[in-house]
């Protein structure tokens, strides 16, 4: 067999596996697991830049904000190439959707999500302790994020839905 056969099949197959087959067959799941990824890279990058690839800066703010620009461009794009391949693998080839324009949507729904985590860390914290009105907002973010990648990014199209 071959094609897009074998794809599903797989997943099919995996999704049954004991222990971890929860993985596969829930896209929130999925997309936190991709997320979780995304701060180790984040963290890689950023100690590769300071440490390595911007040491030649001697201000350090400036050596800071270039690692941190690299930490989080090369973090957000490996979510959202395993968040393409994965957890919506089998909508990434939506038709009249192509990756750029899905890599867009996807950095818009993240910058969207960023905001909403920001603007709900400052007013729960007038009330809450700092930490945690940010672990709800990054939790009520999250959600977001994937409720925008999934109905839009991601999105099938109405006539598939129908199916």
């Amino acid at each position: 067999m071959s094609g897009a056969g074998n794809g599903a099949d797989r997943r099919d197959r995996a999704a049954e596996l004991p222990g971890i087959g929860f993985l596969f067959r829930y896209r929130f799941v999925k997309f936190g697991a991709v997320g979780s990824s995304g701060v180790i890279v984040n963290f890689a990058v950023l100690y590769l830049g300071q440490e390595y690839l911007f040491r030649g800066i001697r201000a350090e703010q400036g050596r800071l904000s270039l690692s941190l620009a690299a930490a989080i461009a090369v973090a957000t794009f490996n979510n959202f190439l395993w968040n393409r391949m994965w957890t919506w693998g089998d909508r990434k080839d939506q038709e009249g959707k192509g990756f750029f324009t899905q890599m867009g949507q996807y950095y818009v729904a993240c910058w969207l999500a960023i905001a909403v985590q920001f603007l709900l860390t400052k007013v729960l914290a007038l009330s809450l302790h700092y930490l945690a009105a940010n672990l709800i907002a990054v939790g009520l973010s999250a959600a977001v994020n994937f409720f925008m990648n999934h109905r839009w990014t991601f999105a099938l199209r109405e006539r598939e839905e129908q199916k």
